[in-house]
């Protein structure tokens, strides 16, 4: 049944997708390049909602076929369709950044009730409970892995890969933990977005846009809370997996702030937006961020998986070298219009 459910959803996506498309350029729903922007080419955006459509569809088939709880499935469903809306919405007609947040943390606190709040956290073989303090930093955690997402997608197949890496890595995780029950969720996620991958690959024919980007920030930090309830040092897990983009947009984020810059405006100053410039074309960069994932994050966090490092310690040696990686493709620094 779940390969047929995985199938069905990328096959759902991958022609849901071409559709979108067609809509778009229809309606002149397009990005065109400007000075902020890292594409050349004037290109549809809105394929997004076929990721949402897609995996919602699959949320019901599984929990309907008893393979989900409810209280999960109510975490991811009515958080992630109210994100999407909000984004699919913005991608129309631009909404306030202070309705925007607003809707954030509305849906971040949605998720957080389902759940039953924030799980304890790990930290050197003791599990540690917050308490209060861990609700209100959990619920910062899910609008900032909301927000991140979409700075990072900014250049063709970047958030996509990124998605589908951190999915099946977890489920691979999982696997090997005996966590078979968490697997199904982003086995499903990865495969809608692997079906709209076919689209955004470089050269990408339509962009996946704010609501599909906010979308998947917001369902893979549900994930990963949903995942520290089962085993609290699965979180750490997740936080290296996601690194490449923790690191760059935190990293440009701070130095952005420090500078005194609205961060709430467009801007090109991420390193991987660097690095495509540099490039002067976005595979090289795309392909990076998959080698790095796979190479260096993957292993650590199966490390962390299996017990055979501390979270914390997981964190700082994967980091590491990433926060090398900003400073060299000068994430944060003021860039140079063309």
């Amino acid at each position: 049944m779940i390969l047929l459910l995985c199938a069905f959803v990328l096959v759902f996506s991958l022609l849901l997708t071409g559709v979108l498309r067609r809509y778009a350029l229809a309606r002149s729903l397009v990005d065109i390049s400007n000075g902020r922007s890292s594409h050349s080419v004037a290109t549809p955006r809105g394929g997004g909602v076929a990721i949402v459509l897609g995996f919602l569809i699959a949320l019901l088939i599984l929990v309907w076929a008893g393979m989900m709880r409810w209280p999960v499935f109510w975490a991811l469903f009515a958080p992630g369709s109210a994100i999407a809306i909000v984004g699919f919405v913005d991608d129309h007609r631009h909404i306030a950044v202070r309705w925007r947040l607003f809707a954030h943390f509305c849906a971040s606190f949605g998720i957080l009730l389902c759940l039953g709040g924030a799980p304890a956290l790990s930290l050197f073989g003791d599990e540690i409970n917050l308490g209060w303090l861990g609700h209100v930093l959990a619920a910062f955690y899910l609008v900032w892995i909301l927000n991140l997402y979409n700075f990072m997608d900014g250049i063709d197949g970047v958030a996509s890969v990124e998605a589908i890496f951190v999915c099946l890595s977890a489920c691979l995780v999982y696997t090997l933990e005996g966590y078979e029950d968490l697997v199904w969720t982003p086995l499903c996620l990865a495969m809608a977005v692997v079906g709209f991958l076919y689209w955004n690959f470089p050269p990408a024919r339509i962009f996946m846009g704010d609501g599909g980007s906010g979308f998947l920030g917001i369902m893979l930090g549900g994930l990963s809370l949903h995942a520290a309830w089962s085993s609290p040092h699965l979180l750490w897990v997740w936080l290296i997996l996601l690194g490449v983009f923790i690191v760059d947009a935190t990293f440009t984020l701070v130095r952005r702030l420090l500078r005194g810059d609205k961060v709430y405006e467009a801007h090109r100053s991420h390193a991987y937006q660097f690095a495509s410039r540099q490039a002067g074309r976005h595979l090289p960069v795309t392909l990076a961020v998959l080698g790095i994932n796979v190479v260096w994050l993957l292993p650590i966090g199966l490390c962390v998986g299996l017990s055979v490092l501390d979270g914390l310690t997981g964190i700082v040696l994967a980091y590491t070298p990433l926060m090398f990686i900003a400073v060299r493709f000068h994430a944060g620094e003021l860039e140079v219009l063309d």
